[in-house]
């Protein structure tokens, strides 16, 4: 059974929740009102854009992997906001499921948490 297509609001809900499940996440808006912001021991691991007209995520993927998505996805763009090499933003689009979306999540927080000390990661984590 082929995996079923999303649109940006449930894409952004799907990040929210996949997010909100991992130990040690804060959230706020630091930035702008329109950027849900994200965190890990005070780093960022996600945004969400908060913006009808614009409804992506932006997360921490890795330069070969950030780029191997980019090629596979044409809703998966260089990262907004961040280092273009190490963040990648996405939209709805072919192929964006909500198993995609909760791997990114936890991909990108694992990124950011490994670089993290040990003493300073939230409880729960390694």
């Amino acid at each position: 059974m082929p995996a079923v297509a999303m649109d940006g609001e449930r894409l952004q809900s799907t990040a929210r929740e996949a997010a909100q499940a991992l130990p040690g996440v804060s959230n706020g808006r630091p930035f702008v009102e329109k950027l849900d912001v994200y965190k890990v021991a005070g780093k960022v691991f996600l945004i969400i854009t908060d913006d009808p007209d614009e409804q992506i995520i932006t997360l921490k993927g890795g330069p070969g992997r950030g780029l191997a998505l980019r090629r596979e996805h044409p809703s998966i763009t260089e990262g907004r906001y961040l280092n273009k090499a190490n963040w990648i933003s996405v939209a709805a689009g072919r192929g964006i499921t909500a198993d995609l979306v909760r791997d990114l999540v936890a991909h990108s927080y694992e990124l950011v948490l490994d670089t993290v000390p040990r003493r300073r990661r939230p409880e729960g984590t390694s």
